[in-house]
């Protein structure tokens, strides 16, 4: 099992994860934090992270037999994509870096699969299931116990030699391979610049994220009215939002990721909100092919570049901009472009 459990590691690398950790499935350390979050309201409309009772923090009563877990971690981050520069530009449009190129759930559970059939040929077939955010799994719980980083103040996990700027993936088996041993402590210290730095301050204490302020949840999970007072605090960011990872110490050590397929398509890591309020929804889909972008509808696209418009310096082109949404379809797009325009009108 041992030689098995180095090998696919090796494997991982090979396929192009920049690390491989396995775990056992007790994750009793983070269950009750995790029920104490829901039970707060901190994952706001988010209910299906409600829904699955205990099978996301009991992994054999989502997948019976699982007695192993294999955590795959791949870097994301591309390349000059002068990520402070387009935030310090309100005229542009601040899409989260991990959304710039291709939809990476398709790639992770590719690689994912390709790792289990080298596993089938080395030992005859086996049990697995492999998930990319595709099951209800306690992902970063996960990949603390198999010792690829420690949970930050962010709640993302953070890797001391890679920073935080990777994807996360899973293989659910009944091999007894050999565990890992889990960062035991946070090495966050005494740092709390993602909790200052937030815009709308969404990490309510170390380690606590109310999902409801965040503006990746605004802009990517809420479906409806982005609640007026934090609107303002969005800025120019109209799909998530990275500012805790660019400012976190630890990710100096970020790599570049060499995947092309997580590189920026359509000039999306620096595009002109103008540009993107005259997508029509066919222009929508079409540059969003692929894309995990796509998933938030032209409708909330439209809301919430409208948004970022409202909050740019006041300008004619923006004005005009604005007054042709004003009889769209959508009650969402035509509410946050009235909004907009109050706030252009008010410069």
């Amino acid at each position: 099992m041992q030689k098995l459990s180095n090998e696919i590691k090796q494997w991982g690398l090979a396929l192009g994860f920049q690390q491989i950790g396995i775990t056992d499935t007790d994750l009793s350390q983070y269950e009750q934090r995790f029920l104490d979050w829901l039970a707060q309201g901190f994952h706001g409309e988010m209910q299906y992270l409600s829904r699955h009772g205990s099978k996301r923090s009991r992994p054999a009563e989502l997948i019976p037999g699982t007695i192993r877990i294999i955590s795959a971690r791949m870097d994301y981050l591309p390349p000059d994509t002068a990520a402070l520069d387009v935030l310090n530009t309100p005229e542009k449009g601040y899409v989260s870096r991990y959304a710039l190129g291709r939809d990476y759930h398709r790639l992770m559970r590719k690689r994912l699969e390709s790792l289990t059939e080298k596993i089938m040929q080395r030992i005859g077939s086996f049990g697995y299931r492999a998930f990319c955010d595709s099951a209800p799994v306690l992902e970063k719980s996960i990949a603390e116990k198999a010792g690829l980083g420690w949970i930050g103040k962010h709640t993302n996990v953070i890797n001391s030699k890679a920073g935080s700027w990777f994807f996360l993936g899973e293989i659910y088996t009944d091999i007894p391979l050999v565990i890992d041993a889990p960062i035991d402590q946070s090495h966050c210290g005494s740092c709390s610049a993602c909790i200052t730095v937030c815009p709308t301050q969404a990490i309510i204490a170390p380690y606590t994220l109310d999902a409801r302020r965040c503006i990746s949840y605004l802009t990517i999970e809420l479906r409806g009215s982005i609640p007026i007072e934090l609107r303002p605090l969005i800025g120019n960011r109209i799909y998530g939002c990275d500012d805790c990872q660019l400012c976190c110490p630890w990710n100096k050590f970020a790599k570049f990721t060499n995947e092309k397929d997580f590189h920026p398509r359509h000039q999306l890591h620096t595009p002109d909100l103008l540009d993107l309020f005259q997508w029509s929804e066919e222009d929508f889909l079409r540059y969003t092919e692929g894309s995990a972008i796509r998933r938030i509808g032209h409708v909330c696209w439209l809301r919430n570049i409208a948004v970022a418009l409202g909050n740019a310096p006041s300008h004619p082109s923006i004005i005009d901009a604005l007054k042709k949404q004003l009889t769209h379809a959508s009650d969402i797009v035509r509410e946050h472009v009235e909004w907009a325009l109050e706030q252009q009108l008010k410069d």
